[in-house]
């Protein structure tokens, strides 16, 4: 195994020249999402087993970017083939599908590249023709994103205040973005005032990541509370609100971090249009409703800690759920590179 890790500075580090993710001399360059925004740091790895235990340490994150990072795990796997390659590839798959459980861009980028794998008549070329294949699902990533941005634009009929949950930027995809990069070409359209940013307890990712694109984009924000969403709402003005999604039913219930039902639910509350923002690899037509979808728990110490420090007794039970499902009848729009889908959704 070559595991590389690499630093680099605050004003050496560039958002639109820097990609989070990337395949680079036949390995997988990540930034290490559980550092930001304090440390800007990159693991450059070969060995599947490295970037599996990246994908359940969140050092890489957000669904579209698990699917890829999975993608080139599972062709690394067979780089240097020794042994039953049949094998081989099988016990690589099965170990990067059980990272992450709720992402479905997880399951549909390795069931892709088994397509591939079991499609390949002379195997000895088979690492490449997967590489080709993780490849062109990485520029397809940055094809949507572009696309989702340019559908998500009409959302927005005045310059607005927008909250939004965890984290939707160039992190979490290999382009710009989903909910995210709809929010930064607003602003590039002259169209968002101010972003209200969710913390996202318990791993912060709104308050961590979230902040730092949108400081990197020099785009006006304020980091919140989750729990102060519903006095924003009330005291402030919020126009619309939009996330991301980690898989949403055929029947349009999504799935995302924590906390975006509770948004949901007091946007409704307070007459206030929520989105979601995904690729169409994220709806997942097998499940019928979000009650089909699998919620990741994650550990005790995710909640009892922030960074390592202990914030509560380590002893004390905690219910850590990672995910919710928000119910279609509260979103008022889903934005795909599709097209922006409205009540009722029949995917």
């Amino acid at each position: 195994m070559k595991d590389i890790t690499l630093s680099e500075s605050c004003r050496d580090f560039n958002m639109s020249k820097i990609q989070a993710i990337e395949f680079v001399n036949d390995h997988l360059r990540l930034i290490d999402q559980t550092k930001l925004p304090m440390v800007e740091e990159f693991v450059a790895s070969d060995d599947y087993e490295r970037i599996a235990i990246a994908i359940e340490r969140l050092e890489v994150r957000g669904a579209p970017a698990i699917g890829i990072a999975a993608a080139y795990g599972l062709a690394l796997a067979l780089k240097d083939i020794k042994g039953n390659v049949e094998e081989i590839f099988e016990i690589a798959y099965q170990r990067l599908i059980r990272t992450r459980p709720t992402a479905v861009n997880l399951f549909w980028a390795l069931d892709r590249m088994k397509g591939v794998f079991k499609q390949s008549v002379d195997k000895s070329n088979i690492y490449n023709d997967l590489v080709n294949e993780a490849n062109a699902i990485f520029h397809e990533d940055q094809i949507m994103c572009e696309r989702i941005a340019k559908n998500g634009l009409p959302i927005f009929n005045r310059k607005s205040k927008v909250i939004t949950h965890c984290n939707t930027g160039s992190l979490v995809t290999a382009g710009g973005g989903t909910a995210l990069y709809i929010i930064q070409k607003a602003f590039e359209n002259g169209l968002v005032e101010h972003v209200y940013s969710d913390e996202t307890r318990p791993l912060l990712q709104g308050s961590r990541l979230t902040a730092y694109e949108l400081d990197k984009l020099n785009i006006p924000f304020s980091i919140i509370t989750d729990s102060s969403a519903a006095f924003v709402m009330n005291n402030v003005g919020i126009d619309l609100i939009i996330t991301g999604a980690d898989r949403i039913a055929k029947n349009g219930d999504t799935a995302n971090k924590i906390g975006t039902y509770n948004l949901a639910v007091l946007a409704k509350h307070h007459g206030v249009p929520f989105y979601i923002a995904a690729p169409s690899s994220t709806i997942d037509t097998e499940c019928s409703t979000g009650e089909d979808i699998k919620i990741e728990f994650r550990d005790s110490s995710e909640v009892s800690s922030i960074n390592g420090t202990p914030v509560t007794k380590s002893n004390y039970p905690v219910y850590a759920p990672a995910f919710d499902v928000t119910p279609h009848e509260l979103i008022a729009g889903i934005i795909t590179e599709e097209q922006l889908f409205s009540n009722p959704y029949y995917f």
